[in-house]
């Protein structure tokens, strides 16, 4: 096994870059290990609806970043505490799924801290009955990784609030996370360690199983097409959004001028249709609005834009643009 060095870059989008990297380019024979830590951001499952897992507003006031992962599952709040590890091996037939096999290492680490984990459920490592790990896969052309996080000391009272969406907002196709207990490894460990000498402990017991460290150096060529990579899919919005399953969204909300409802059907991303109810008094025919706003990219700036340029009076009677804009 060998390990690849991300340099503790805090971009996930080119670490889960150098994941891909790994699983698709580099030896097929060999099993490489990755470490990585990112700034405050939202890592949402492969068949997930994205704005239906994040709040929104607080994602965008407090600059979290929001990407979407190959593999499966769940939503996941993490920032600079967390330590995330990624196993990139042949897939002999028998590992997708096995999660046991690739947290057993880190299990057995993790008890030399006086951290008693255990494996529990189908992808999670628990410490009485609290999770600090939760661990998915993803597997290509006789390839596979398997990666998992490690809540070493998560900002959690952030983990609630970036992962709370008004679920009665949307009708989703998608996938939905389940919201779990979660504690901090910090909090449970014999002696106290920040999380830089956490990584240095684990990696050095995970190579000791594995008869020492060897390490694979990344070429500068085999940087840029990670960075392509990175850009390509991870920063791109039709990855990150626009994969997200059909769906529905409903904004809702009665005025001094009447009640105002905009229905919006989002299919990979884009409005597909629109329809606006209310009891407000308008001149305008308002299937007009309708068909402005279909076809457009789901984004607030994008809506944002079609109710900044039109007459809201001419649609919405007494309704004010800024009553609009503040319900959008």
């Amino acid at each position: 096994m060998k390990y690849i060095d991300n340099k503790d870059n805090l971009d996930i989008a080119v670490s889960f870059a150098i994941e891909e990297f790994a699983l698709t380019e580099l030896d097929p024979n060999e099993t490489y290990f990755l470490f990585y830590r990112m700034k405050p951001t939202v890592i949402v499952g492969k068949n997930q609806n994205t704005v239906e897992e994040i709040n929104m507003n607080y994602v965008k006031s407090h600059h979290v970043n929001v990407i979407r992962r190959l593999s499966g599952g769940g939503a996941v709040y993490n920032d600079e505490g967390n330590l995330s590890f990624s196993f990139i091996t042949k897939d002999d037939g028998n590992s997708f799924s096995n999660y046991r096999k690739f947290t057993d290492p880190i299990v057995r680490a993790l008890h030399q801290f006086g951290v008693n984990a255990s494996f529990q459920g189908r992808n999670d490592l628990v410490v009485d009955g609290k999770k600090i790990s939760g661990n998915a896969q993803f597997a290509t052309k006789g390839r596979i990784f398997s990666h998992g996080t490690l809540l070493f000391d998560v900002n959690l009272d952030n983990v609630a609030k970036a992962l709370n969406p008004d679920i009665e907002k949307f009708e989703s196709k998608g996938i939905k996370s389940v919201r779990s207990r979660v504690v901090n490894i910090r909090e449970l460990m014999s002696k106290d360690m920040d999380i830089l000498e956490f990584k240095q402990h684990l990696l050095n017991k995970i190579f000791e199983e594995e008869g020492g460290m060897s390490e694979y150096k990344l070429s500068k060529k085999e940087w840029e097409k990670i960075y392509e990579i990175a850009d390509k899919r991870y920063r791109n919005w039709d990855w990150v959004y626009g994969r997200s399953p059909e769906f529905n969204v409903k904004y809702s909300k009665r005025f001094s001028g009447g009640r105002v409802d905009i229905r919006l059907n989002v299919k990979k991303g884009y409005i597909s249709s629109a329809k606006i109810f209310g009891d407000f008094f308008a001149v305008g025919d308002i299937s007009e609005l309708e068909e402005m706003l279909k076809g457009l990219k789901y984004t607030d700036e994008d809506i944002k834009a079609v109710f900044n340029k039109i007459d809201t009076n001419y649609y919405f009677g007494s309704i004010t643009k800024e009553d609009i804009l503040s319900m959008l």
